[in-house]
């Protein structure tokens, strides 16, 4: 085994999840087996902000063992859809049901169940990896010292060691991602929730991530990530779910969707499903504003 694989082994290990399924089965979108749970069912989902209907309907099933890319235009819902499963925001119409309960009678045990990485998080910069995690980590019901550990542990497989006791406020946008990815972890979820996971990670790390999410699939976690990264969606996901419109516009493995559709890649296939056919006018009136506009009668000396 490779010094690459033995970190990826390792850290799959220490999210607490080595464990052999022996009954479970392929998980591929298409080959759906009785023994695949469903973790989260969402009918006739809809949601206004003002007078903008941003769901207008939206149905999906989550399975144990997904790994679902969740794609669409800016604005098309989707991380308002994260938020509405999380619980964040209530003020919906239609039914969502998580572990099998609605989601409006939620318990609390249900949160322990679930990690997420947002978009865009507040961190306590002031604070350490060491005293970050082991907070976040109390707040799931871990002993501070057995948080603090696993939480060294992950940080080294992600080359973080050196800087596990410096404080977060001089740390990259890359090193932030990995605190934040493992304090999604931290606590063994069975579903994590991702909002642009890879933001600001270098190319080995985004290397390691995504053959991290397999191998955590593998393992009867399910992942629901949010991404505009189309080759990670693309070489990650076993169910692509496009979101247009409010709805779901296309729910199927990447070779499906090939099989479906005239393009052959998930941006041809993104474009021709969601209705984009400006992109050649758009690239060209934009390169010709900036190149051939005449700056000095738009006032400049």
């Amino acid at each position: 085994m490779g010094s690459a694989q033995a970190s990826l082994w390792y850290f799959v290990f220490y999210i607490g999840i080595l464990k052999v399924h022996t009954e479970r089965k392929s998980c591929l979108r298409g080959v759906w087996h009785v023994d695949r749970k469903k973790l989260i069912s969402i009918r006739d989902l809809q949601m206004k902000f003002g007078m903008h209907h941003v769901l207008k309907g939206l149905d999906l099933d989550v399975f144990q063992g997904d790994i679902i890319g969740y794609i669409g235009p800016n604005g098309a819902g989707k991380s308002t859809t994260i938020k509405i499963i999380l619980g964040l925001i209530e003020e919906y119409t239609g039914e969502v049901e998580i572990f099998g309960e609605p989601l409006r009678q939620e318990k609390l045990h249900h949160k322990r169940r679930i990690g997420y990485v947002p978009e865009s998080a507040d961190m306590y910069e002031q604070l350490t990896p060491s005293e970050y995690l082991s907070f976040t980590g109390t707040l799931y019901g871990i002993k501070p010292a057995v948080a603090n550990e696993k939480a060294f542990q992950l940080l080294r497989l992600l080359e973080m060691e050196d800087v596990f006791h410096q404080r977060i406020d001089g740390f990259s946008k890359g090193m932030r991602q990995k605190v934040l990815i493992v304090s999604s972890l931290l606590h063994n979820p069975d579903i994590i929730f991702l909002d642009e996971p890879l933001n600001g990670l270098d190319t080995n790390s985004v290397s390691v991530m995504k053959q991290i999410f397999k191998q955590l699939a593998t393992q009867g976690k399910t992942i629901f990530f949010s991404s505009h990264m189309m080759e990670l969606v693309e070489n990650v996901s076993n169910r692509i779910v496009l979101l247009s419109d409010g709805k779901v516009a296309a729910d199927a493995s990447f070779a499906e969707l090939q099989a479906q559709n005239q393009e052959g890649s998930l941006e041809g296939i993104f474009n021709q499903l969601t209705g984009f056919k400006e992109q050649e006018n758009i690239v060209e009136s934009f390169v010709n504003y900036v190149v051939n506009q005449d700056t000095k009668r738009a006032g400049y000396a």
